[in-house]
């Protein structure tokens, strides 16, 4: 194995914190990592690795020398790129993931004209509300809502989306039109949860320039945004959502807008993508599309 694949071998099990899953990405045997990784200890005369039975991690020294090896690497590829016809028309494999609702109502509708752009791109979408792991399940960008809280992901800002709070007619019909903020304990909301999070029991508002939460009733809670809306077309209660989620629903009244003098605040969406892969031309093309898209159905609100 020459230096350059034993760098990237090296930087692929630091990101993974596995042997195994590293040579696996690499399509090589566990064997010939491990071997290439004691050579490369040996060269160095450093040891750059700590191994135990469930994981492993790098040294000190294996840290600072893996910093230096992404900015190699990202050199590395950012030179072949400029001369590659393949950074004009990328070709080869994409992996992205996203909201389910952002899938079908944002990206899926548009997913032809990406299709006609870059005919060489292969893409592999996931969709749902896990928050997967870029690096160790090999995504090479994800669509997320909310401040990104992974500081070791590069974040692109893709638009402001505006909020409603709205509750089907029934439900308003029984249960009284809330007036204020307030009122909202003593109503039945639609609550939200995901993986690895508490139930969200608050809705926000903006109120004299800042966010301000207010705690909510209810006695039901899901974890996917579509069955969100769903919930509340079934009189469950009210929920704050996206505007253009529920767009049809209000327009056809289905569903009834509440709170409206209390304003909510945008739901923030960003493309995020491991540092390693900045400069792919694949994942570059497809957050300049998916940036495309978000830009003609929100427009440029304020970020």
């Amino acid at each position: 194995m020459d230096r350059l694949d034993a760098l990237t071998l090296f930087a692929r099990i630091v990101e993974t914190r596995s042997f195994t899953r590293a040579a696996n990405g690499l399509n090589i045997p566990r064997a010939t990592a491990t071997h290439a990784i004691q050579q490369l200890e040996t060269r160095l005369g450093i040891r750059l690795l700590e191994r135990t039975t469930r994981q492993v991690r790098p040294t000190l020294d294996g840290q600072a020398f893996y910093e230096r090896c992404v900015h190699v690497l990202s050199d590395l590829e950012a030179a072949e790129a400029s001369l590659r016809p393949a950074a004009a028309s990328p070709r080869g494999l994409l992996r992205v993931d996203m909201p389910s609702v952002h899938a079908s109502h944002i990206v899926l509708p548009r997913i032809d004209d990406f299709r006609r752009r870059y005919p060489g791109i292969e893409l592999a979408l996931g969709s749902g509300e896990r928050l997967v792991d870029l690096v160790s399940e090999g995504v090479d960008c994800v669509i997320r809502t909310g401040s990104p809280g992974d500081s070791s992901l590069i974040a692109r800002w893709l638009a402001a989306i505006p909020q409603v709070i709205c509750a089907s007619p029934d439900y308003l019909a029984h249960a009284g039109l809330p007036q204020q903020p307030d009122d909202l304990v003593n109503h039945h909301a639609v609550k939200f949860f995901s993986a690895g999070k508490a139930i969200d029991d608050t809705f926000s508002f903006v109120i004299d320039g800042k966010v301000q939460e207010f705690p909510v009733g209810g006695w039901m809670s899901v974890n996917d945004a579509g069955n969100y809306a769903v919930s509340a077309l079934r009189g469950c209660g009210l929920i704050q959502v996206p505007h253009y989620h529920v767009e049809v629903d209000l327009r056809e009244g289905r569903l009834i807008e509440v709170l409206s003098e209390w304003p909510s605040p945008d739901m923030t969406v960003s493309a995020l993508y491991p540092h390693r892969r900045h400069l792919s031309p694949r994942v570059r093309v497809f957050v300049d599309w998916v940036s495309e898209i978000y830009a003609e159905k929100f427009g440029m609100r304020e970020r």
